[in-house]
């Protein structure tokens, strides 16, 4: 996936952009040990105060395992997580731990960024991607993989698929299950291309507009993933 960031300094804009992160809204924090080591997880965005410091819940201890003992003042972090404004995107920081806190939540005070980047989704973006999904094709229904991602379409490998190259009508239904915290989301599309490949077909998919929020809803939540 290529984001090329666009720097924003300013106070102002730094303040307008961290608003419009939403209290309770997931993040991907990256933490590097003095060794060099690298850990990313996903963690929930609490708030802020403008020119003081963000607050940044701390994951489970159950997760972070031997990266929980680096929890803790001046720990450089890098943290990412997605905006709403006029349309939807990814923002991203990096600051450091000026405190925690224990009680009544553990906490992580993060020193107010300097700079942010913010990168668009609703543009071309494609994610290289493993989501599972249960799609119908005419009367058929198939086990698939979406292996790369973005608002328009998708790639979709379909394994022992061969019989799909003989399917009249070229419209395709999807579920997917595969993220709880989503629910069930369904979408449809329209068949571009079918190449066959070891084992089954690869097929490339174009979105139907109806069901544009539910695919940018999965994108949202595979980028906040994958940053």
């Amino acid at each position: 996936m290529s984001l090329a960031p666009v720097k924003i300094e300013t106070l102002s804009r730094i303040n307008n952009n961290l608003g419009l992160m939403q209290a309770g809204s997931i993040v991907s924090i990256d933490i590097s040990t003095p060794a060099g080591q690298k850990g990313k997880f996903r963690s929930t965005f609490v708030g802020f105060l403008a020119k003081q410091y963000v607050l940044i819940q701390i994951p489970d201890s159950s997760k972070m395992g031997n990266f929980g003992q680096f929890i803790t003042q001046g720990t450089g972090v890098t943290v990412r997580g997605l905006i709403e404004g006029n349309e939807g995107s990814v923002a991203a920081f990096v600051s450091s731990i000026k405190q925690t806190i224990q009680l009544p939540s553990k906490l992580m005070v993060l020193e107010f960024p300097t700079s942010m980047s913010v990168q668009s989704l609703r543009k071309s973006i494609r994610v290289d991607t493993d989501i599972r999904a249960k799609v119908r094709i005419e009367k058929n229904f198939w086990e698939g993989m979406i292996t790369d991602l973005s608002k328009n379409g998708c790639q979709l490998r379909v394994d022992n698929g061969e019989e799909i190259s003989l399917a009249t009508d070229k419209s395709i239904d999807f579920v997917i299950e595969t993220f709880p915290e989503l629910g069930t989301l369904k979408f449809s599309g329209e068949m571009c291309s079918q190449k066959q490949i070891t084992n089954g077909m690869s097929l490339g998919i174009k979105f139907n507009e109806a069901h544009k929020n539910s695919v940018v809803k999965l994108l949202y939540h595979v980028v906040t993933m994958e940053l």
